[in-house]
């Protein structure tokens, strides 16, 4: 798997440091300490054309709305059908959040 090959102590506390972020104004702050503006985008960037894949939009439509490549779009592609679910799960977490804030407005 690899998953695997990531594994280490680096990267452990890089991902428990994200975890330990109280809210989205911490993960503004870490982030921009962290990774240039052009990473952040990329990181986003990838995160949403995984979304509209997984909503059945098309290729041109997500490179017209997200200004992504379509080597980036196939790249989020496979990761979605052969990879290890992290987009399933953490867009489903943020929309499960996110219709649960509305039924508390």
């Amino acid at each position: 798997m690899q998953i695997d090959k990531l594994r280490g102590k680096e990267l452990d506390q890089l991902f428990e440091a994200i975890l330990n972020l109280k809210d989205v104004e911490e993960c503004y702050q870490f982030f921009d300490d962290l990774c240039t503006m052009n990473e952040i985008q990329s990181l986003a960037q990838r995160l949403e054309v995984a979304r509209m894949l997984m909503g059945g939009d098309t290729y041109q439509r997500i490179e017209r709305d997200t200004g992504a490549s379509t080597a980036t779009i196939s790249r989020v592609k496979r990761c979605i059908n052969y990879g290890n679910d992290g987009y399933k799960f953490a867009l489903e977490r943020v929309s499960d959040q996110h219709k649960e804030e509305l039924k508390s407005e």
